[in-house]
């Protein structure tokens, strides 16, 4: 019987065991077993993909964890804890010959040993392995191959952000320019497009598409996020997914509205306004920097898609609620156990009851994707209007 799981495979550490970076700009409460609380208890996420898993003191967490029984590696690939299965992850930056531009891909692996044989062979390919999302210095396509004959999957994160990403500044016009296709395995959109944007590229028809959060601090996990329906949270099944087979596939989406992303409109690199024509209107100045929705527009193409799409649900996390803070945050948990039971499940009467009309009124507006937003650009994220 197939089941849903809800999916955040976007996750950074900040810390190692012994306090060490590894995602430097990340939280230093990001740790993994902050992470996998947090997921399981707080969010109530199934499925986590942390993507600092190459890091040799990351890898040595995670098997003394399994050696404690703290832990356990599933048969068909991921490591459980408790209520919530960690998929083994790695985000690296590729910048090849070809590349216009620096980009980030995604690498998973089913198991502890394939995640220490790429983080062997990639340790010779980087200057430092315990580090997230260092310079990879070696060809695209070869990183890819590798990826696969490691038996993992391959996907290019968040596609369309102005730096570090495969449209924002990796290629002129195809990912044929850096990579081959067929060893795409699935695209990671970002925090300012969705499914209906991405779809307006031919090229990216043939791929299923995730939303995650790249979450840098524990309140930043599930901000984005996927229901995938599969027989249980493993790695196959996983994997099964992605390839839309025997059943399983990604159900539904859940992202902010793409006009809250902070890169959504083209603004003014130096004082942030909205940049239209030559110069900025209000500084002046002819530098701007290039929003994910014109970027969109110059790669689109007349082709409709013909693939059957999730449906892509706008939401924002909790936390973005007008005048829901932090008490009123711990009420809401302690009476509903998780974000995801009061975002999806939990009637409008009891949520009332809890937190008064007007915002479970608003949680349910979140709920069905009809909350009001302004636009964000040029890393100023959007905001919910009041």
């Amino acid at each position: 019987m197939l089941k849903e799981f809800f999916t955040d495979l976007h996750i950074h550490i900040g810390r190692n065991l012994i306090g060490k970076p590894v995602k430097i700009t990340a939280s230093k409460n990001l740790t993994l077993m902050n992470i996998m609380q947090e997921a399981s208890e707080r969010k109530g996420l199934d499925i986590v993909g942390i993507i600092d898993c190459h890091a040799p003191a990351v890898l040595n967490e995670i098997e003394l964890a399994v050696s404690q029984g703290i832990a356990l590696e599933l048969a068909d690939g991921g490591i459980q804890f408790g209520n919530t299965t960690l998929i083994l992850g790695s985000e690296i930056e590729v910048y090849d010959e070809n590349c216009k531009g620096p980009i980030h891909v995604l690498c998973f692996f089913p198991f502890l040993k394939n995640m220490k044989e790429f983080s062997f062979w990639l340790s010779s390919h980087m200057k430092n392995i315990e580090l997230s999302s260092q310079r990879y210095y070696g060809n695209a396509v070869t990183l890819q191959t590798i990826t696969h004959e490691l038996d993992g999957l391959f996907i290019p994160a968040h596609v369309f952000t102005p730096f570090k990403s495969l449209f924002g500044k990796g290629v002129s016009r195809s990912l044929t320019e850096v990579l081959d296709p067929e060893r795409v395995d699935a695209i990671e959109l970002g925090l300012s497009s969705d499914t209906k944007m991405a779809d307006q590229i031919k090229e990216l028809h043939r791929y299923p598409f995730l939303t995650n959060s790249d979450a840098h601090s524990l309140p930043k996990i599930a901000r984005e996020y996927q229901q995938l329906l599969l027989a249980e949270p493993s790695f196959k099944e996983l994997k099964l997914a992605l390839k839309n087979d025997e059943q399983r596939k990604v159900k539904q989406n859940f992202g902010m509205n793409p006009k809250l992303g902070k890169y959504y409109a083209t603004v003014c690199a130096s004082c942030l306004a909205p940049f239209k024509g030559d110069k900025c209107l209000m500084c002046g100045s002819v530098k701007y920097v290039k929003g994910v929705s014109d970027r969109i527009q110059e790669l689109a193409s007349d082709q409709v898609s013909g693939r059957e799409r999730p449906d892509y649900i706008y939401q924002v996390p909790l936390e973005y609620l007008p005048k829901l803070g932090p008490k009123t945050m711990e009420k809401l948990l302690s009476h509903f156990g998780n974000e995801m039971n009061i975002i999806h499940y939990v009637p409008k009467a009891a949520l009332t009851e809890i937190v008064g009309d007007k915002l479970a009124t608003m949680i349910m507006e979140l709920r069905e994707g009809k909350l009001m937003v302004d636009e964000g650009g040029g890393g100023r994220y959007g905001r919910v209007k009041t």
